[in-house]
């Protein structure tokens, strides 16, 4: 498994100063230590979880987002989702996994998952910014997780201004 953090540095809890140095300056938050931690407990189990790639994890109101390499979303998906179930029960929270370097709208259907998007537009602001449209099928109530820490994880993962909004019978919007 590779992280940004030392294999010796995880297994032993005891952080060289390479390690040590990356927490104090901010580039590894404690959140980070733990759910590498845990993944890396998790892969002497599960084989797949060896060829992960973590690069950071987020915390916000009872999620967790932990990014992972383009391409290594089933390695955290596999074995039926009991890996996702074990680090949600460890941890307390939701998690949702997202890959790194992909684009915008593939990002936004990992986020936004199990709801499927509809349309996805830019808008342009007055002031020069711009904000993600985000139209998904169905109701709020298919969301696991509340819009508002959806909308905060978007814009600290990938700067990205989301305004959610579903579609309803008929061609309305809510």
């Amino acid at each position: 498994m590779k992280t940004p953090l030392c294999e010796f540095c995880l297994k032993s809890g005891i952080l060289c100063p390479k390690c040590q140095e990356k927490v104090n300056s901010g580039e590894i938050s404690k959140t980070d230590l733990k759910v590498a931690r845990m993944l890396m407990m998790l892969s002497e189990s599960y084989s797949s979880l060896k060829q992960l790639s973590f690069h950071k994890s987020y915390e916000t109101d009872g999620v967790i987002a932990i990014v992972v390499g383009r391409g290594n979303l089933p390695h955290l998906l596999g074995y039926g989702g009991k890996i996702l179930r074990e680090v949600s029960k460890n941890t307390g929270k939701k998690i949702r996994v997202l890959e790194k370097g992909v684009d915008a709208r593939k990002f936004l259907e990992d986020l936004l998952a199990p709801s499927s998007i509809t349309s996805l537009n830019t808008i342009w602001l007055p002031d020069g910014s711009t904000e993600t449209r985000v139209i998904l099928s169905g109701h709020s109530r298919r969301l696991p997780i509340d819009i508002e820490t959806l909308k905060v994880l978007a814009e600290r993962i990938q700067g990205i201004t989301i305004r959610v909004e579903f579609e309803m019978p008929g061609g309305r919007y809510s």
